[in-house]
């Protein structure tokens, strides 16, 4: 069987239509058809309810920087689906990922053919990635948990060489549970046997979840500290500071990611190094680690994607990641007037994500994110009518841009932010890609 791109990628959205389904009987099954591909790569996992793309960014790139053949998977995707499955920074080739999904295709209808469940997309997109990290030998792999961890499918990952647990929010509560001692129980999954966890600062609550977890599975867990943190400098462009993690000073390191929540992730993701080098024999150097920093970049994080008028698209879209971008307006933004382009989709928490930021910025322009869960336009208008600020809405993200361009003057923000589909599409025009 041979499949082109566009029929690879129709057969994975096509698989859309089997939904959502937490469990790991499908995923096994499948990846046994293939060869269990997964048995044979080191692997990093990483759960958590924000930070989990930063934090994968920031290791992928101390890694890279030292000399490893480093895969990175993803979700979802900004602009391009390659861009969920990496090696050191490039994206998976179309013809590779085609060759790679009749494979799977293949497997699957072995599958259908003896009355087994049909593999969800995420299913689909998780076993080619390995299957691809398998084939290209990389030397490690971070991979990012879709939803939730302990029934994810990266979970059939049995032995990673150290699980990763970035901040704990609301978030995906119809699968998750309503607390976040619940939440945290099922990102706490991704603890295994006799192995080792880093796990970003939490409330006393999440933080008992995650010690019981480890206690009953004798994993040995550390809890990021950022000692001693000295933040010299914060903007837009980039970060400076020193810390001191796990015993070791480092001085002066730059992130390019703006907002201190991502010094924290940059401190979480050194907290992982540093105990990857005690316990999992990590041979990386001061140099690699600061060069991986400096370069790291993560698109749809405050990023930067024009100069006049300030245009920065945030991916920003549950209640924890809102109340960074609020603590980003306020210490990045605050000498400005903006123009917020929000869009939303309908199982997010929209009030709350609303009564955060509206408040802070200036005239509000509504839009439609390219997503069936999408929230239109007109409707998230009248929600945000109430907060007395002018808005317009637009369904057409194109127009939506547009009216924001007309309503900003060149001195003053444009802020997207709401939904990942929403600012990939809003990145892809702005930038022209």
């Amino acid at each position: 069987m041979t499949l082109n791109y566009q029929e690879a990628l129709d057969f994975i959205h096509g698989t859309y239509k089997f939904g959502s389904k937490l469990g790991l009987e499908n995923i096994t099954y499948l990846l046994e058809l293939l060869g269990r591909p997964q048995e044979g790569l080191k692997i990093i996992h990483i759960a958590g309810t924000n930070g989990k793309g930063s934090t994968a960014a920031f290791l992928h790139g101390m890694l890279k920087a030292a000399g490893y053949r480093v895969g990175l998977y993803t979700s979802p995707y900004l602009q391009y689906f390659t861009e969920r499955i990496q090696i050191n920074g490039v994206d998976i080739p179309e013809e590779r990922l085609a060759s790679l999904t009749a494979v799977v295709k293949e497997k699957i209808e072995i599958m259908v053919a003896e009355g087994r469940n049909h593999p969800t997309e995420f299913e689909v997109v998780t076993a080619l990635a390995l299957l691809y990290y398998a084939e290209e030998k990389v030397d490690y792999l971070v991979l990012e948990v879709g939803l939730g961890g302990r029934l994810d499918a990266t979970n059939v990952v049995k032995n990673p060489l150290l699980s990763i647990i970035t901040p704990i929010g609301f978030d995906h509560m119809q699968y998750l549970g309503n607390t976040l001692e619940a939440i945290a129980y099922e990102k706490g999954g991704i603890i295994k046997e006799n192995g080792y966890t880093v796990v970003y600062p939490q409330s006393e609550a999440v933080l008992k979840v995650f010690k019981e977890l480890c206690s009953s599975k004798s994993n040995q867990l550390t809890i990021s500290e950022a000692v001693g943190l000295d933040i010299s400098y914060s903007g837009i462009d980039y970060q400076q500071f020193s810390v001191v993690i796990q015993g070791k000073e480092y001085k002066d390191i730059k992130i390019k990611l703006a907002g201190n929540h991502q010094i924290y992730n940059c401190c979480n993701a050194l907290t992982a190094i540093e105990v990857m080098k005690s316990e999992r024999g990590l041979a990386i150097n001061d140099e690699a680690i600061y060069k991986g920093l400096a370069e790291t970049g993560w698109p749809g994080r405050m990023e930067v994607v024009k100069e006049r008028p300030l245009t920065i698209i945030d991916g920003a879209h549950n209640i924890h990641g809102a109340e960074a971008l609020r603590g980003n307006i306020k210490t990045l933004l605050g000498q400005y007037k903006i123009t917020l382009v929000i869009g939303m989709l309908e199982d997010k928490d929209i009030e709350g994500f609303l009564k955060l930021i509206i408040p802070l910025v200036d005239r509000v322009v509504t839009t439609r994110p390219d997503n069936p869960r999408a929230m239109g336009a007109e409707a998230l208008k009248e929600k945000v009518i109430s907060y007395g600020k002018p808005v317009y809405a637009h369904d057409d993200i194109n127009e939506a841009i547009a009216k924001a361009e007309e309503l900003t003057n060149e001195n003053e923000v444009i802020l997207y932010a709401g939904s990942l589909y929403m600012i990939g599409a809003v990145r892809g025009v702005i930038l022209g890609a």
